[in-house]
């Protein structure tokens, strides 16, 4: 008998895994348009911040099929998920969890921990505006740290860990909006738009028979952890750097290269954080692409997402009808790419 390895013991290459990397992507938009009819743009920013450890908010007037997205996304990648409907009663210790005091046969106390529902891999925090900040702000640690601390001491959430929020843009009486500093933990905002014509007709059709569409797993929470590492390794040039940073700081009034119209119409722009989103979220789309490497076009592509939680506009752009979408497409527009450096013939010949 040979020794020689077969062809399927080679060590897959990098090429190898994005070929399967793409395929399951698509696999995973095809399952859930199963059930989600229509907001392909919707479902590859979720999936480009699934891929890339980041957390999302979803703005969208109710009955836009949200929730169920999520859940949907959930069952399909097998991996545990919680919902938490916030309201202005819900405590900080509904989400995280708290100490409960346990007697054992023998008379003896002690406390024991109680997970709270934030110990899932994707955690729907539902409305998360109608909640005052002090149970908004529950939610920090575990979107930056990945942990949550009680008491004196810090628990592990569960790998690969998502938060996605939504909230309602239209009914804001009795709402408390969510602090920069949090918002600036969510990799993207998304917008659910409302169906075209052809998609509203589809949804009535497939939502009035009695019929419940079955969906198959694709992923496991696993291949989602190596999934993230191999859009990290995912290559960005210097030339893509440069683009990025240019357009973050031109966001921000008081920087020396901010066009005039961002002096006029801006209070504060975005900080490094939006850049490394936008270089994370171009590998996720250029991976999903079968691409190893980013250009200046994925970086547009999630431009709008990444940044408009993060610029804020002042009156005179409210007088004027601008809000920071448009603020930001502008600059998408008018921000040039950067020179590539000529080589000096004469010098390569040397």
């Amino acid at each position: 008998m040979s020794n020689k390895p077969t062809a399927t013991n080679k060590p897959k290459n990098v090429g190898d895994l994005l070929r399967e990397f793409q395929h399951s992507s698509e696999l995973l938009k095809q399952e859930l348009a199963k059930v989600v009819i229509g907001q392909q743009e919707v479902i590859e920013q979720l999936l480009a911040a699934i891929f890339t450890r980041g957390h999302c908010l979803l703005e969208g007037v109710p009955g836009l099929a949200k929730t169920l997205m999520v859940s949907t996304l959930a069952r399909i990648m097998d991996v545990s998920f919680n919902r938490v409907q916030f309201t202005p009663d819900l405590m900080p210790s509904d989400i995280t969890g708290t100490n409960v005091l346990d007697e054992d046969e023998h008379g003896r106390r002690a406390f024991r921990f109680v997970e709270g529902p934030i110990f899932t891999n994707i955690l729907l925090a539902d409305e998360i505006n109608r909640t005052p900040p002090k149970t908004q702000a529950a939610l920090l640690q575990a979107m930056q740290e990945r942990e949550v601390s009680v008491g004196r001491t810090t628990y592990p959430l569960p790998d690969p860990f998502f938060t996605i929020a939504t909230q309602n843009p239209i009914e804001q009486e009795g709402t408390y909006p969510l602090p920069e500093a949090q918002l600036d933990r969510f990799m993207f905002n998304i917008i659910v738009g409302y169906p075209s014509e052809e998609e509203e007709e589809q949804i009535l059709l497939a939502t009035t028979r009695n019929e419940k569409p079955e969906v198959t797993k694709i992923l496991s929470a696993r291949a989602i952890i190596n999934i993230q590492r191999l859009v990290h390794s995912v290559a960005v040039s210097p030339f893509v750097v440069k683009y990025v940073a240019h357009l973050v700081r031109a966001t921000r009034p008081g920087d020396p290269r901010a066009p005039q119209f961002v002096r006029e119409l801006v209070d504060w722009g975005a900080g490094p954080r939006a850049g490394q989103f936008l270089i994370n979220g171009a590998k996720a789309i250029a991976a999903m692409d079968g691409r190893f490497s980013i250009g200046i076009d994925d970086v547009r592509k999630i431009a709008v997402p990444v940044l408009r939680h993060r610029v804020s506009t002042n009156f005179q752009a409210q007088a004027e009808g601008m809000n920071s979408e448009a603020i930001i497409r502008r600059l998408v527009k008018e921000i040039p790419e950067p020179e590539i450096p000529k080589l000096d013939k004469g010098a390569a010949k040397r």
